[in-house]
């Protein structure tokens, strides 16, 4: 890495940390509606998380977070991919998370919205704040709304309702959230 490339990176950590710590802690607040989701996933067998462009690594953490505490089979997907597969499982009973806030892909979101829609999916959308008639006009679907920041910086804040998810599902479903199963503090690969 070049220094200027370093300082460039130093400069984006403390604007993050200057004027992103609200934006989570506001995401934090979150916790009694994630807790209320949670209750109404108990009993669900799967879960889907549809992501796109840099959240699909949300999408991908998320449900990771999800099977590996809560032991729920969970699957983050990439929403570009959705037609190969996962819609043939859509159905009313499937819980299915969308990450869909604004970002450059949000319509390409939306579009997947619909889709899932029309096939009766049991949709959770993830959108930023102030988005909630755009990526539901409905009303039909359960919605989390996030700060917006910059796209880059969007998957921090859009994990944490995600984890906080994950915590509460793990604890209602009668799991210590500190001891996974069969999973290690550290992983030796070969």
């Amino acid at each position: 890495m070049h220094s200027v490339e370093v300082l460039y990176s130093i400069d984006v950590f403390k604007h993050m940390q200057h004027h992103h710590a609200g934006n989570a802690s506001q995401v934090l607040k979150l916790d009694s509606e994630m807790k209320e989701l949670a209750s109404s996933l108990i009993d669900s067998e799967s879960l889907l998380v549809f992501g796109r462009g840099y959240n699909y690594a949300t999408a991908l953490e998320g449900a990771l977070k999800v099977k590996e505490v809560a032991l729920m089979h969970s699957e983050g997907m990439f929403a570009g991919e959705m037609k190969h597969g996962p819609l043939a499982l859509v159905d009313e009973n499937l819980p299915i998370i969308v990450i869909a806030t604004r970002d450059a892909c949000f319509s390409k979101q939306q579009s997947v919205i619909q889709q899932l829609l029309s096939r009766k999916g049991r949709l959770i959308i993830m959108c930023s704040k102030g988005d909630a008639s755009a990526v539901n006009p409905g009303g039909s679907c359960r919605v989390i709304e996030v700060p917006k920041v910059a796209d880059c910086l969007q998957p921090v804040i859009n994990i944490i309702p995600l984890q906080l998810l994950a915590y509460h599902l793990t604890v209602l479903r009668g799991f210590d959230v500190d001891q996974p199963r069969n999973l290690a503090k550290s992983v030796t690969t070969q």
